[in-house]
């Protein structure tokens, strides 16, 4: 019988659809980092959220380990180079949170075109500006995708459906255009885009591929969309692109450091400087993280689990 270490909190339904399929499931979402590497050893598959690097050092230590689950769609706490050598399957769940990326990507540039949450403020206060709450609409604005995969999709999907020209563009993909979006090249975007959204994973390529003379190649301002990774743009480039006028605004899920008391000085002067910014909008990493996707995230992840097995014929 295969067995499976959960390290992480997952939904309480993940471990009996493992059971299920006749795996045996230790859920343990209190160990510390060194309990896991006594016991990683004992298990064929791991499940994991963001509680620890996959590096070498734990790699090492897992023997009999024939997968990686990551409860999510990023996987770059995961050395995949390592766990590709020892042939280690590596699982992910990006069409378990595609649906609540895209809504939550939708409601942070509605709220920050209508202005919700200066005004909210505002009237809490018995301030009552309408003039200075004059708000902008989606509709006929265009705007650029920057990596088409699951969460792409799912945002180009709820853009068209508020009357926007929506453009594509993915590196490492090929006919990709559809219902919602037309494939373009990067330079297309550059020239047409009024709204950047940003959907690509964190690699050595992508890590801090966002910067002030990325947006100067923009052939008016636009508004940023940042839903998946702080580290593809830094907090200073961000707020350099706004004093020079290439920013309209933000919209930031993520952060270059999100553990906020570890910031280094520059790091918290450059955060202090945005959140004094009205056109900015924060949410604490939560971009995918509903009360349905949740539970979707887990019921993905038993499925190709099943699926992997099932295929490699262990």
């Amino acid at each position: 019988m295969k067995q499976i270490l959960i390290i992480d909190r997952m939904h309480e339904c993940i471990v009996p659809l493992l059971e299920a399929q006749d795996f045996k499931v230790e859920y343990a979402p209190e160990l510390s980092r060194k309990e896991i590497l006594e016991v990683v050893g004992d298990y064929h598959g791991l499940i994991v959220r963001s509680k620890t690097p996959i590096d070498s050092e734990m790699i090492a230590q897992a023997g009999r380990l024939e997968f990686v689950a990551r409860a999510g769609a990023g996987i770059d706490n995961l050395d995949t180079e390592e766990l590709s050598k020892r042939k280690i399957e590596v699982i992910n769940a990006p069409e378990g949170n595609r649906d609540a990326v895209g809504e939550h990507t939708l409601a942070m540039i509605l709220c920050l075109f209508n202005n919700i949450h200066t005004a909210d403020r505002e009237v809490r206060q018995g301030i009552w500006k309408r003039e200075a709450n004059r708000g902008i609409e989606l509709k006929g604005k265009t705007v650029g995708i920057v990596g088409y995969g699951n969460m792409g999709q799912a945002v180009a999907q709820r853009f068209s459906g508020f009357g926007c020209k929506v453009l594509a563009y993915d590196k490492y993909r090929v006919n990709y255009g559809d219902l919602f979006a037309e494939e373009v090249s990067m330079d297309r975007i550059f020239q047409e885009a009024d709204i950047l959204s940003l959907h690509t994973p964190l690699t050595n390529e992508t890590r801090m591929m966002i910067d002030e003379e990325y947006f100067g190649r923009f052939h008016k301002p636009v508004f940023f969309v940042n839903m998946a990774r702080g580290e593809i743009v830094s907090l200073r480039s961000l707020n350099e692109a706004m004093d020079s006028g290439k920013l309209r605004g933000a919209v930031l899920d993520v952060l270059e450091n999100e553990k906020l008391a570890s910031m280094s000085e520059d790091q918290a002067r450059e955060f202090e400087r945005l959140t004094g910014r009205s056109n900015v909008l924060f949410t604490p990493h939560v971009g995918g993280w509903t009360k349905e996707s949740y539970r979707e995230i887990s019921e993905v992840l038993a499925k190709k689990i099943q699926s992997f097995y099932s295929v490699a014929g262990y």
